[in-house]
């Protein structure tokens, strides 16, 4: 089937920028992005008029525990199903399935399940394993007794098994990875590499970057923060070239002024995500994460102990968040829920902007930048 989106603000994101023009798709693929003021020519099935709307890359979510109700450890085939409507309805297009600490057994289980569903038929595109392989004295809302040391063999095996549902991301607190074997392990297999609820002194962060990692999660947060005697976790991401830098930019997980500070160091290594728990769309009461009971009131969820146990943010309010609190435009927010985390996973040859040959995962949004419809590839929700 082929589509005209005519008369729209476009977003390019190289720019980081808004510009006038339509876009074609033809068999769930953008096959055309046109920034005149001629219509491009053709045979169309449907000529959709934006009526000057902007048109913006569907968001992605690398680090989302959960939505809806569900969670990605327990979650059944039908639960995942519904789960990924939810997101699409959201405006995310594209989630890496996060799964947090659990046994062997139960990991692999959960792996199965999102294989399961087709890429195309949901919105989920691979698999970001955090847990297991923390440092218990950051493990934050994961339970001490799912903890287990670095293991190259079980990363390895585990990991091929992640690829099959798409890409594959390991958050582990790697100062711990001594002989730097997980490291290697988890590389040679195909996945990309997060320093996590870790421990580490500057220098053993910039040992896990200089190995191969190229990630920070959830900065801030779970980690060994920076002191002026020693940078640590925090200091090693922020610092480092090249490094995404993961945020969860609600107000409550990270202050503004802490937000405003990783923006100006990041820029576009900056990498919005929710951390979002099953609560997410639902209201507050009671709830788990990583085998943990958890109280949600007022959209705030912690563990019954009072550690943060994720997020109820939805992802686009995360946007809106980092252009109000780093003062910068929207746009330029923008790019760090699309481009960014397509970049950080190695998914920008077909997902994270608008582009030929790209995945048609587009959002509709008005003037005030809420998600007035959703073109999930290449249909419209």
């Amino acid at each position: 089937m082929s589509v005209l989106y005519k008369n729209g603000k476009i977003y390019v994101s190289e720019q980081k920028c808004f510009m006038s023009g339509a876009v074609t798709v033809a068999d769930g693929i953008i096959d055309g992005v046109y920034f005149t003021d001629a219509t491009p020519s053709g045979e169309f099935e449907n000529i959709i008029d934006l009526d000057g709307n902007y048109l913006i890359p569907g968001l992605i979510d690398v680090h989302t525990h959960g939505r809806a109700g569900g969670d990605f450890n327990t979650a059944d085939v039908e639960v995942l199903k519904r789960m990924s409507e939810s997101y699409v309805n959201s405006g995310v297009t594209s989630v890496m399935a996060t799964l947090a600490s659990a046994t062997l057994d139960d990991l692999y289980t959960s792996i199965e399940r999102v294989a399961e569903l087709k890429s195309g038929e949901s919105a989920f595109i691979g698999v970001h394993l955090e847990g297991r392989y923390l440092n218990e004295k950051r493990r934050g809302a994961h339970a001490a007794s799912l903890l287990a040391k670095p293991d190259a063999s079980e990363i390895s095996a585990l990991v091929k098994e992640m690829k099959k549902t798409g890409f594959a991301h390991v958050s582990a607190a790697l100062e711990l990875d001594e002989s730097g074997d997980f490291t290697t392990a988890a590389l040679e297999g195909g996945a990309t590499l997060g320093l996590a609820h870790s421990d580490a002194t500057f220098a053993e962060g910039q040992r896990a970057f200089e190995r191969g990692a190229i990630s920070l999660t959830h900065t801030y947060n779970a980690m060994s923060p920076f002191h002026h005697r020693d940078g640590g976790s925090v200091g090693a991401g922020l610092l480092t070239d090249g490094v995404f830098c993961e945020l969860i930019c609600d107000g409550f997980h990270v202050s503004p002024e802490a937000v405003r500070m990783a923006y100006k160091l990041k820029k576009e290594k900056i990498v919005l995500i929710t951390d979002s728990m099953e609560a997410t769309g639902m209201p507050d009461g009671e709830y788990f994460i990583a085998g943990l009971p958890v109280t949600v009131r007022d959209g705030r969820a912690r563990t019954h102990e009072g550690a943060i146990a994720g997020s109820t943010l939805g992802l686009i309010d995360g946007v809106k968040n980092l252009s109000a609190f780093a003062e910068i435009p929207f746009s330029e927010a923008l790019y760090c829920a699309t481009a960014s985390p397509a970049k950080m996973i190695g998914a920008y040859g077909t997902l994270g902007s608008i582009d030929t040959g790209k995945r048609a995962n587009m959002l509709i949004l008005d003037e005030e930048y809420n998600v007035k419809e959703v073109i999930f590839q290449g249909k419209k929700i």
